[in-house]
């Protein structure tokens, strides 16, 4: 048995991943999926927009056209004259460029904030929720062990496990962690 432990597992050995996982997997998937429908146009097309100027397609593109510009301007190209000498017209245009770009990357991370938000909200749901049903199995094996009188029941940490934790005080003590409780 030893032998077949040691042998490396061929490409279809795999274990399958739990059910509940695949499960929950695909629930967020079909969650970000609506959340992509369902957005207004205005967040597609600011989303469009900060996806293209954050490619490299993008920077190719300005040294294309900027690069064309200062060498059409710098009079490096023969009988092709110059139409902004001085390139103030090219820094006007970077700047409103820059302006444009800068408001749409913000409208999409403030969208992205938002979706963080409540996945956050949906961790710490899930966390409280967790944090309940162990405290209500700490409770329940105690009892059980106390019963069976088993020694490890005596542990005084049992009772501060078997207390529900209230958000609210953990808050507070992160918030003023220099108070002693009493």
């Amino acid at each position: 048995m030893a032998a077949a432990e040691a042998r490396p597992r061929a490409a279809g050995d795999e274990p399958r991943v739990a059910g509940v996982v695949d499960r929950n997997i695909a629930a967020l998937v079909r969650r970000r999926q609506e959340q992509k429908v369902s957005s207004g146009l205005e967040d597609q097309v600011a989303d469009a927009i900060t996806r293209f100027a954050g490619s490299m397609k993008f920077v190719y593109l300005h040294l294309l056209v900027y690069g064309g510009w200062i060498v059409v301007n710098l009079g490096w190209v023969p009988g092709v004259r110059a139409f902004d000498p001085t390139f103030v017209v090219l820094a006007m245009v970077a700047s409103v460029e820059a302006i444009f770009i800068s408001t749409f990357v913000m409208i999409s991370q403030n969208r992205m904030a938002a979706i963080a938000d409540q996945r956050a909200d949906l961790d710490l749901q899930i966390s409280l929720l967790g944090e309940h049903e162990i405290t209500k199995l700490v409770t329940l094996v105690a009892e059980i062990a106390k019963r069976m009188d088993i020694p490890a029941a005596e542990d005084p940490e049992l009772d501060e496990l078997s207390k529900n934790v209230s958000p609210e005080r953990v808050l507070d003590r992160i918030e003023r962690p220099s108070d002693e409780e009493g």
